[in-house]
């Protein structure tokens, strides 16, 4: 899993997208309208975020809304914790 996360985190786009979605969750259309893409790229992106769990969907309605999942995030956080960890 953290090879997906780092892959996923490795792309500057992929980062922008997180950084919107900490502020709300947000429709695929939503967020493309941040980026000067087409909406397809922004589809792969989105794949690669969930492939890698940062990224959760949900459908309502008719669209799909994306979030942060957090508990990934604090996953990271233990782990890189651990190299300050006192022997």
């Amino acid at each position: 899993m953290l090879n997906d996360v780092f892959k996923a985190l490795s792309d500057p786009t992929r980062r922008k997208i997180l950084d919107l979605l900490k502020e709300k969750d947000l429709t695929a259309g939503e967020i493309s309208n941040h980026f000067n893409m087409s909406k397809p790229s922004i589809s792969q992106h989105l794949k690669l975020l969930k492939n890698a769990q940062l990224v959760h969907d949900e459908k309502k309605g008719q669209y799909i809304f994306y979030s942060l999942n957090t508990t990934v995030f604090h996953d990271i956080v233990s782990w890189a914790f651990r190299f300050y960890e006192k022997k």
